[in-house]
């Protein structure tokens, strides 16, 4: 079965609001086994949601809206719909009294606005909210299901899950799609794929990779297809291991980890604790540490040493150091790690000092030019990035580089 995510509203064609709908139409749809070809946003305009339509009917078994629903004037799908399928709009009991029952605890009568919400087409099958008074509509028209939900993102989550893909799983006998995500880090898209072309290129009919890469992370998706999901899952897990195997300890986690996390996982398990000394970085890897829960656990503090003062102040990097080795270097970063180490008696350490942007690069030393160093007891490891021009990224891929060089020296230590 294949499927088509319509957006409807005039917010989301402006960017004012972000579509986040669609994302978790598409993952639960894929779940289930039903591949989504395409994702449409359109204004909440008669002639774009009909045009939409026609143009989704004919690749798409299954089409699914989300908007339009509320009880203002600017929500006009129910009435498009209702002329698209050659219905009219009729007063549902039920609905009538689940509004009532919604609105019961406000004062004074149920309005003719929330009336209107309980007329629907006389031609679909209605899908009750639980969580709100815009209902759900399931249409069928020459072979094609088409769904109208309400575009408030809880009330939609909850339909989609409880309703529509149960309703879809014992109508239709779906296929397993299966996806396994490997999360790698400090490895660059095109390097990689030059890495694993041979494996890739002998991948079975029913696989298929993608590359998916973000600041400082490349994620390999290996997506299988087949009736038998026990036969789909063996053949991912076995040609994933093969992919590991070829890349090694670039490989930080599978799926939804998160290398902060991951990072805190191998502090704890061996009762290990690490610092922070931040220039470039601004605050950013400390951000990330502690946003994982239990992060006290193992992170003990840091000092955002941003000028000079600071770094021979409370750091202890030496005015000579800086002044002969300019404040993004090797020599200064070493120290700076070294330092806030045994400043907080940490097992690990790490530090950064960089040039972000858009300014203040030179001709041996750009924008972008960022040394990193980790430090444990016996190993001191630092390493020059070259990471662009672009400020906010530069941030982050500094700060996931640290980690991922942290998770290195404590895997190799």
């Amino acid at each position: 079965m294949t499927s088509e995510i319509i957006t409807i509203g005039d917010e989301i064609i402006i960017g004012q609001v972000i579509d986040t709908n669609s994302a978790f139409i598409a993952t639960s749809l894929n779940e289930a086994g039903i591949e989504v070809l395409k994702i449409t946003s359109v204004p909440d305009k008669k002639e774009s949601i009909t045009g939409a339509l026609n143009i989704a009917r004919k690749t798409a078994d299954i089409i699914i809206m989300t908007g339009g629903l509320g009880p203002t004037g600017d929500d006009i799908t129910k009435i498009t719909l209702a002329g698209y399928f050659k219905s009219h709009l009729v007063l549902n009991k039920d609905v009538l009294e689940h509004i009532k029952k919604l609105i019961s605890h406000l004062p004074g009568k149920i309005s003719e606005r929330n009336m209107k919400q309980a007329e629907l087409p006389d031609n679909c099958k209605i899908i009750i909210n639980n969580y709100g008074s815009a209902s759900g509509m399931w249409f069928e028209d020459k072979g094609k299901i088409f769904i109208s939900l309400p575009g408030v993102s809880y009330e939609m989550n909850a339909m989609i899950t409880n309703d529509i893909i149960p309703a879809l799983k014992e109508r239709f006998s779906l296929p397993a799609i299966i996806h396994k995500t490997i999360l790698i880090s400090g490895v660059a898209e095109s390097i990689m794929a030059d890495k694993i072309k041979d494996w890739e290129e002998g991948l079975p009919p029913m696989l298929k990779l993608a590359y998916l890469p973000s600041p400082g992370i490349l994620r390999l998706r290996i997506s299988g297809t087949g009736i038998s999901r026990e036969k789909v899952r063996k053949e991912i897990e076995q040609q994933s291991d093969k992919l590991i195997s070829l890349i090694g300890d670039d490989v930080f986690g599978y799926d939804d980890d998160i290398l902060e996390e991951t990072v805190g996982k191998l502090l704890v398990k061996r009762k290990q604790t690490v610092a922070v000394a931040e220039s470039c970085t601004g605050g950013k890897i400390s951000e990330l540490i502690t946003s994982v829960a239990g992060s006290s656990l193992y992170f003990k503090g840091s000092v955002i040493a941003y000028s000079n003062e600071i770094k021979t102040g409370i750091l202890g990097v030496s005015e000579d150091t800086i002044e002969n080795h300019g404040a993004v270097s090797e020599e200064v970063v070493r120290a700076m790690a070294v330092n806030i180490r045994k400043i907080y008696n940490t097992d690990y350490a790490v530090a950064t000092s960089g040039i972000a942007g858009p300014t203040g690069g030179t001709s041996k030393k750009p924008v972008g030019t960022t040394w990193i160093c980790v430090a444990s007891e016996d190993k001191v490891i630092a390493r020059k990035y070259n990471l662009g021009k672009q400020r906010g990224r530069n941030i982050l891929k500094a700060s996931i580089s640290s980690l991922n060089m942290l998770r290195k020296l404590i895997l190799n230590n």
